[in-house]
């Protein structure tokens, strides 16, 4: 019997592919370098064709365009790429996933752990589907292995399927499986010219319906305050807490703009971390927005509060670095009408209701649109990501397969599939 995305899920989930921020190696991890092997050896064996792993840990392939190539020539069709991510966030341990499967009859689900998932409004769309759950001491990895899970199980059904005997036709797809995603770097070395798509979509959604034309623009900050450290018995005009001066701006920083207090299209400033000791202190701030005037906002609020601070502790040194991350895929998006309407019938014809739907986050597709492959995104049926919490609906992965089928055909003037 050919393998199914829940397989294929289940297996790619045990593998730690945990990325590392601030790393200087792409990839980060080395369990990324693992498993992007693992999925070429497959794509191999499924009979994809110019399968390469890159010093980077990019997988690429090439699942040919199956017509005689005198009709190849007559009716071209567009090169489409299917692109999912190898690495999980840091935010939470992706060692030793320990997944359970649960026939999902409604109500909060508890976990091993005592950890519990409560019942959603996406959890409550999926009474009656197959859940897979963590024990809930770790992620699960759905973000962005279910993505993985559907692309390959997609790819298989092409290479090796047929729909009454009549094999697939398609066009020419090519696959790509990034590292670093979760750090801002998964399209850092992608070689847009070389993968020769015309436009792809990212598998790195949430459930379905939910379509992504649309990302936050991110910018971090790093900050570092140098003060001066001496014994405190003798401090008295003399020691400079960089600490105690960080800490201020810390509380500071206006409430109405965390991530906590926002939703929708509205704006963010968030403190990731703070660490530090009299002598020297950092903060890691990241910053969210929609449109650029939002974005000139919150880097304004930052300076307001660093030049308060400056001035309300004489003596201390800052130092703030900001740094673009990826920007809002909209505006690469909004001449590229196609790729989007045809993401829409495909996601009726799988079963679902599209709803395009503004990402409080990026993915790949935020940079590779600003390298010029037009890249929106497409569900996977996952939900709660970088959290113990984190499961998956395997029907509506099931979805996310059908989908990437669809655009298959849509593409080459066929019915859905």
């Amino acid at each position: 019997m050919p393998e199914t995305a829940l397989d294929r899920f289940l297996r790619y989930v045990r593998i730690e592919t945990t990325s590392k921020d601030n790393a200087e190696q792409v990839p980060s991890t080395p369990g990324q370098l693992e498993f992007g092997a693992l999925l070429a050896g497959e794509l191999r064996a499924l009979g994809a064709a110019e399968v390469a792993q890159d010093e980077h840990g990019y997988v690429t392939a090439t699942i040919p365009d199956p017509r005689p190539a005198a009709e190849q020539a007559a009716r071209p069709i567009p090169v489409m790429g299917w692109i999912a991510h190898l690495d999980t966030a840091p935010d939470t341990s992706g060692k030793n996933v320990n997944p359970k499967l649960i026939d999902y009859q409604g109500g909060p689900i508890r976990l091993e752990s005592g950890a519990e998932i409560s019942e959603s409004e996406g959890l409550r769309s999926c009474i009656g589907d197959m859940i897979v759950v963590t024990d809930g001491t770790t992620l699960l990895g759905a973000d962005d292995k279910s993505g993985v899970a559907a692309i390959m199980t997609a790819a298989d059904r092409l290479l090796n399927g047929s729909v009454e005997g009549v094999p697939y036709r398609h066009g020419k797809i090519r696959i790509a499986f990034t590292p670093d995603e979760e750090v801002g770097r998964g399209a850092e070395f992608f070689d847009v010219e070389k993968f020769g798509a015309d436009f792809a979509y990212t598998v790195d959604g949430e459930l379905p319906g939910e379509i992504n034309k649309e990302t936050f623009s991110a910018e971090q900050l790093r900050l570092k305050v140098t003060g001066v450290d001496i014994h405190p018995g003798t401090a008295k005009g003399v020691m400079v807490n960089a600490s105690r001066a960080l800490a201020g701006l810390a509380a500071a920083l206006p409430a109405g703009r965390a991530p906590e207090s926002t939703e929708g299209r509205e704006p963010y400033i968030h403190l990731c971390s703070i660490a530090g000791d009299v002598g020297s202190a950092e903060a890691h701030i990241i910053l969210r927005a929609f449109t650029d005037e939002d974005m000139s906002e919150n880097r304004r609020i930052l300076d307001k509060l660093i030049a308060r601070q400056k001035e309300a502790v004489p003596g201390s040194v800052w130092t703030a670095e900001y740094k673009k991350q990826y920007p809002n895929m909209a505006e690469g998006l909004k001449d590229c009408p196609l790729i989007l309407t045809r993401l829409e019938e495909a996601v009726r014809r799988a079963g679902a209701e599209p709803v395009w739907k503004p990402i409080r986050g990026g993915t790949d597709g935020s940079c590779l649109t600003e390298k010029g492959l037009p890249t929106p995104n497409i569900f996977t049926g996952g939900n709660n990501f970088h959290a113990v919490t984190e499961w998956l609906s395997v029907n509506k992965m099931e979805a996310a397969v059908r989908t990437l089928l669809n655009l298959a055909s849509l593409f080459a003037g066929e019915e859905s599939i």
